[in-house]
């Protein structure tokens, strides 16, 4: 299914790491990596809303705690 860019919210990295509690360099190892989706523009990157979303869905809590996707 393909969607309509006008419908497509993106977020700044420093938005995802808010979203995340995370810091904004695990949000960028984490797009240089290919585990997160993003677009760039010039010099900084834009995630789309539901790929943070995707990511925290299937996201899995492992003993002790740390959360890690599946």
């Amino acid at each position: 299914m393909a969607h309509d860019l006008k419908d497509v919210r993106f977020l700044t990295v420093a938005e995802v790491a808010d979203m995340m509690r995370v810091s904004r360099m695990t949000v960028y190892r984490m797009v240089h990596a290919g585990e997160l989706p993003a677009i760039r523009f010039g010099r900084s990157f834009r995630v789309p809303e539901s790929a943070v979303a995707h990511l925290l869905q299937t996201a899995t809590v492992h003993e002790g705690g740390v959360a890690d996707s599946a």
